[in-house]
């Protein structure tokens, strides 16, 4: 079966979401905040070795809490943890929150990459701009985003271009829509050797990241393993950090079972993924919009989307990324 995109091929093509971007230029960093119109089921599976995160305790199945009412991605390492509380207040301040005792407490998981060595002024003082930054990305929601220098992709790195923000979706045959949204910061690379033949080529519907397809025949280098920094003391400067989203309606383990779906995406489309120094993750969201049914058939190529979506989203993150001065790393658009 031949996948299709949204009509946006974004995230937001999943019904009851929005997106809010917003970034620090000097500091080069940045953060996204995916909102949920209602609370959505959520879930989340880490697998590379250097999370870090807030709040993926709850996401567990086996835990009570099982919606959530936004999920945030950000620059800044530990310290952009931060950017949850200024989501959480945004969010309380628009009455939004789980109901406890007559409180409301707005569910905001959040997932952090390293983005502290690119160049940017992170001479911030005291506190570091996440709280604030978070707290305008929900202000800034909306189903249409900018992806590739945006948002938690902002600084983003890989092994050899700069990173980005990217997304997209797939509508399978009975209507059921995925999408993700990813900021691109691993220590491998999402190209084949130093081409600009992404590792997700197979995946790409129509030239969404450049129509290249793979290079024939792979050339020598494809097995090299180039990473980000060849520093045998501090290599843990990186993360591809995500949400896979659909608007099927899923159990708390069914979409726990899709956010491990989605990291072959991460396999698929850069080599090497899951490394003791990334911190991959993806967090899981099912907006429960869509009547259809999944059966046996249909789950096949719903799990096979949710990896070749997000595959697809991590090459378009890079393919977009535009140019700066003082860039440590040429963008995509620049490789001949």
């Amino acid at each position: 079966m031949a996948f299709r995109a949204g009509p946006r091929n974004l995230i937001t093509d999943v019904a009851g979401l929005s997106v809010g971007n917003v970034h620090d230029e000097k500091v080069r960093s940045g953060v996204s905040v995916v909102l949920c119109d209602a609370p959505a089921i959520a879930s989340y599976q880490v697998l590379g070795g250097a999370p870090g995160t807030r709040e993926t305790d709850l996401l567990e199945p086996h835990n009570s809490v099982e919606t959530v009412h936004g999920i945030v991605l950000s620059g800044g390492s530990a310290f952009g943890l931060d950017a949850a509380s200024g989501v959480q207040a945004a969010l309380r301040e628009r009455g939004i929150g789980f109901e406890v005792r007559g409180q409301k407490v707005p569910i905001v998981p959040a997932a952090i990459l390293f983005d502290l060595a690119n160049e940017g002024d992170k001479d911030w003082g005291r506190y570091p701009p996440y709280r604030e930054l978070g707290f305008e990305a929900v202000a800034a929601a909306d189903t249409d985003f900018a992806i590739g220098s945006a948002g938690a992709g902002f600084g983003a790195l890989t092994a050899g271009l700069k990173g980005g923000l990217g997304s997209a979706s797939t509508v399978l045959a009975n209507g059921i829509a995925i999408g993700a949204l990813v900021a691109v910061n691993p220590t491998g690379s999402v190209t084949v050797g130093r081409s600009r033949h992404f590792w997700a080529a197979p995946f790409e519907i129509g030239d969404e990241f450049g129509g290249h397809g793979m290079p024939s025949p792979l050339p020598t280098a494809a097995q090299d393993v180039l990473i980000k920094f060849r520093d045998p003391v501090s290599p843990v400067a990186n993360t591809t950090i995500a949400v896979i989203a659909t608007d099927a309606a899923l159990p708390k383990a069914a979409a726990k079972r899709l956010a491990i779906s989605a990291h072959d995406g991460f396999a698929r489309a850069i080599w090497p993924a899951h490394t003791p120094y990334d911190g991959d993750l993806v967090f899981s969201l099912a907006t429960g919009r869509n009547a259809a049914r999944l059966d046996p058939a249909m789950e096949m190529d719903f799990h096979a989307a949710a990896a070749a979506t997000m595959a697809r989203a991590i090459a378009r993150g890079v393919h977009a990324a535009s140019a700066m001065a003082g860039d440590m790393m040429p963008v995509w658009s620049s490789r001949t």
